[in-house]
């Protein structure tokens, strides 16, 4: 059965630490901080747009929902909590930073239904969370993991790359660190350039410079294969492409395509598809494909088969739902 997350953003709520790239207004969207009333109506709206049956759960994203004051959350966690109990709503998520995690939080959190807990990690190079802002260090990453766990909550750690002092092998460190601390789940994030930022500032000044989309597209590439091989749910890979997002709006530079994903897994197509015939020089070449990795074989735009048919090939993709997500059949004819 498919899955669905009714968002309920929280930005900037309870977040003493302005991260250099940070500004969670522009980034999600949202200009104004739902009360714990306004809860109900948000997921009622959400729940009677859903057109087939689906596991939903409602997920806290934007701010550090466990650094409110515990009455607060209560009364968020309350309004949610009410879906649970009909069985409407399977679970809550919640996303916060590593170092806002405790025991009483937790058992909290456990009253109410919550079920999974995302982590900010961004990254567990200590440099990089330095220069970033972040606050806290990958030793508070690693504690409240383990917290996390212990308690029996599913854990989500996301991941940024391109952040101020990172580089490729830092990121590659992050993502091995990830499945290292017992990660069921993650997001990788291309850091942008949000207007009215530290980052911002520091860009305008020649201090900082983003990754090229090229470069944050075969970055993320490498951290996919680490997270897959290790079994780690992808949830999302690059921006929400939000209204903000939009060419003229809040991004000031930086690696965003509202594509990022089907760029990404088109990499990883082309690596596969030319492994596949190196040495071979055939004139003809036809491909059977997994169905929902069919588009991203032939490529973002047709990349791959374009590369392909530049090389003198002729090819042909067709879908077949019997192969698994990465095999495939090439026959030359």
């Amino acid at each position: 059965m498919k899955h669905s997350n009714i968002p309920i953003f929280l930005p900037e709520l309870a977040c003493p630490h302005q991260c250099v790239f940070c500004n969670q207004e522009k980034i999600s969207g949202t200009l104004s901080i739902p009360k714990p009333e306004d809860v109900s109506k948000i997921i009622e709206t959400h729940l009677s747009s859903l057109k087939e049956k689906r596991i939903v759960d409602i997920a806290f994203f934007g701010g550090s929902f466990t650094g409110i004051s515990i009455d607060l959350q209560e009364k968020y966690l309350k309004e949610a909590f009410k879906f649970i109990h009909s069985g409407i709503v399977s679970g809550i998520r919640i996303s916060t930073r590593p170092d806002y995690i405790e025991q009483e939080k937790l058992d909290l959190l456990k009253k109410y239904g919550v079920t999974t807990i995302e982590l900010g990690a961004q990254s567990t190079n200590n440099e990089v969370l330095n220069k970033s802002g972040r606050g806290h260090n990958f030793e508070s990453i690693k504690k409240a993991a383990a917290l996390i766990l212990e308690n029996g909550f599913q854990l989500g750690l996301q991941m940024m790359i391109g952040l101020p002092y990172d580089t490729f092998e830092r990121s590659l460190q992050t993502a091995n660190d990830i499945a290292a601390l017992g990660a069921q789940s993650t997001r990788i994030y291309p850091t942008v350039i949000i207007k009215e930022t530290v980052l911002e500032q520091l860009y305008n000044k020649g201090k900082y410079k983003p990754l090229s989309l090229e470069e944050a597209v075969v970055w993320t590439k490498e951290l996919v294969k680490v997270f897959e091989k290790n079994n780690i749910n992808i949830l999302r890979i690059g921006l929400h492409p939000s209204e903000e997002l939009k060419p003229g709006k809040s991004l000031a530079a930086g690696p965003f395509h509202p594509s990022f994903k089907e760029m990404v897994m088109s990499k990883i197509w082309n690596e596969l598809i030319f492994n596949a015939l190196e040495n071979k020089n055939p004139e003809n070449a036809s491909f059977r494909i997994n169905d929902k990795q069919l588009n991203f074989a032939v490529g973002f735009n047709g990349s791959n088969k374009k590369e392909l048919e530049q090389k003198g090939i002729n090819t042909r993709f067709t879908a077949d739902s019997s192969l698994s997500k990465y095999q495939f059949d090439v026959s030359y004819n």
